[in-house]
């Protein structure tokens, strides 16, 4: 058994591992949505069975489960002799989503770390790549019915061999995807943070030795899962159920939604039985992503728990078979990571407030603002694809009122300053401001979401979305009422068009002075509005953030001064 000190230390330096290789991949990134918008991970995972180690803490929380479920089925197919063994100096790419993944666009690195000629484990990431071919640029392609119209599926290949960039693989990539000139950039960032995260390990092993540091690993993994068995007592026994809605799935006009029963015993047992079945468009979730959902619904609510494959072996998920959280191919599956996996955290939220109040949040925003652009920059002579990501208000919770513009529920990224999308990319952002008004009403109000526009300044181009919340907006808790809904306007020519789905669209054309405007979802309210201070109601109405009429109307009698009934 090692002791305490010891135990901190090399759980602090796998920690720090995994944090410096995600400062390397930013930094040495070209696409902004990498470099600016930090849409990366990276993590440490075992040799045995890919299961996680370590994970940086400024990495995407959704990727928690799915590089364990990358790296895993790695593994199993070499020791099937379906991918090639792997020598020193190796690094497979992979981005299927059924090979335990999340979306084409979410591109996986693996390496193994050799130590006395055997692997000790492995180490991987995965980057938001802005483009990987399909139908639409940047890949979210909202009305797609098949995998190939999203992109290209890469199965695990060695994409560097003795260290060599694999050139005719590498081509073969290039061949498939758009700007293809600069995904180099990105490509050797990937793999270079690995080759960061090699040598920084390197040095902890030997410090203290292979030896202790995988005693030591052993007992970081029992004592998280000891950790959350304690977490989980904190819950009353019983069973809390809960539902989440998606507006659509982009091609049928009509809702989806996630059932989700909670029942407290051992563990946690999360059932999603009754949700809707396989849908046409490509809001399907693949089984990876979805189990990564729950887990980093449980990390909100836990967050002291340590990152560690053993932080999950309490969490059960049942009941997604035939339904379209388990996506099989040729499901298309673009919105899985970005929109449907929020949507399951959202009914966690959901059903776990209910038992304790004082841990969870009402629901955030829970979008990510897709919003994919690719046209032909006259000025630059070059085509381009630009990806924007954007913020939403998060729920109020017991403590107070929720914060705004927060990044998105999976994960830390954050929207790329609007001055470095100005200089890549011929647009203009002609307005980027609070979303006045769109947190949900409550003891504790919902924060506020974000309200931007964008003008196309030269050239022609062709955007698509894949949002959601525009048909429902984020559930209010214990009696608060729901946030805002999210609103896509695109202003051709002087007429705005609303898209068909609300939140999804694709394909559409603009011209040089076209506008697009995006008002995220405001999260929702915690409580019920008579409870609010009326002072707290005077203020908001003070600063702009209502309308005296719009505080009249949620919170009666609060904008005056005057205790609500």
């Amino acid at each position: 058994m090692i002791d305490p000190v010891t135990l901190a230390v090399i759980q602090a330096g796998l920690q720090q591992v995994c944090d410096e290789m995600d400062l390397t991949f930013s930094r040495a990134a070209f696409s902004p949505v990498i470099a600016e918008a930090d849409d990366r991970s990276d993590g440490i995972y075992s040799a045995a069975d890919g299961s996680l180690i370590a994970q940086g803490s400024k990495g995407l929380p959704v990727f928690v489960g799915v590089m364990q479920f990358s790296t895993r089925t790695i593994l199993e197919r070499i020791a099937e002799g379906i991918t090639a063994a792997p020598a020193p100096g190796d690094i497979y790419i992979v981005n299927d989503p059924y090979l335990g993944g999340t979306h084409l666009m979410d591109v996986r690195f693996a390496m193994p770390v050799w130590r006395n000629g055997a692997i000790f484990c492995w180490l991987s990431n995965t980057g938001h790549w802005p483009d990987t071919g399909g139908a639409v640029p940047g890949g979210f392609s909202a009305s797609a019915i098949s995998a190939e119209q999203e992109g290209l599926r890469i199965p695990p290949v060695k994409l560097f061999k003795a260290g060599v960039l694999d050139q005719e693989i590498y081509q073969i990539i290039c061949s498939n995807i758009r700007v293809s000139e600069q995904r180099i950039g990105d490509v050797k960032a990937q793999a270079s943070a690995l080759l960061v995260g090699a040598d920084r390990l390197g040095a902890l092993l030997d410090r203290y030795g292979d030896a202790t540091v995988t005693e030591a690993i052993a007992q970081m993994r029992q004592l998280a899962a000891k950790q959350m068995r304690a977490m989980i007592d904190l819950i009353p026994d019983g069973t809390y159920r809960a539902t989440a809605s998606i507006d659509s799935d982009g091609v049928v006009n009509q809702p989806l939604t996630i059932a989700l029963t909670v029942t407290k015993g051992d563990g946690l047992t999360f059932d999603f039985a009754g949700s809707s079945p396989p849908c046409m468009g490509p809001m399907n979730s693949v089984r990876a992503t979805t189990l990564s959902a729950v887990y980093l619904a449980m990390r909100h609510i836990f967050p002291d728990v340590p990152i560690s494959a053993g932080a999950f072996e309490p969490l059960t998920v049942t009941g997604i078979a035939g339904t379209f959280l388990d996506a099989q191919y040729p499901r298309p599956v673009s919105g899985c990571a970005a929109e449907v996996s929020q949507r399951i955290a959202e009914a966690v939220f959901a059903a776990l407030v209910q038992a304790i109040p004082d841990r969870v949040t009402a629901a955030p925003a829970g979008t990510s603002g897709n919003f994919g652009l690719g046209g032909h920059d006259p000025e630059k002579g070059r085509d381009y694809v630009m990806y924007q990501i954007s913020g939403g208000g998060y729920g109020g919770f017991a403590g107070g009122d929720g914060i705004a513009n927060g990044c998105s529920t999976i994960g830390i990224s954050k929207a790329p300053p609007v001055e470095i999308m100005e200089q890549t990319y011929p647009v203009l952002f002609r307005r980027y401001a609070l979303h006045e008004g769109s947190g949900g009403a409550g003891q504790h109000r919902g924060g506020f979401g974000l309200d931007y526009e964008i003008e196309l300044l030269r050239g022609q181009a062709r955007a698509s979305f894949v949002m959601d919340h525009g048909r429902t907006g984020p559930q209010g808790a214990l009696g608060g009422q729901d946030g805002a809904l999210n609103r896509v306007e695109v202003i051709r020519g002087g007429v705005t068009l609303v898209p068909e789905h609300l939140s999804k669209a694709q394909d559409i054309a603009l011209e040089p002075g076209d506008r697009v405007r995006v008002r995220t979802p405001g999260g929702g309210g915690y409580g019920p509005p008579a409870a609010r201070d009326p002072a707290l109601v005077a203020e908001d109405v003070r600063l702009g953030r209502y309308t005296a009429e719009e505080a009249a109307r949620l919170w009666p009698k609060g904008a005056t001064g005057t205790q609500n009934p």
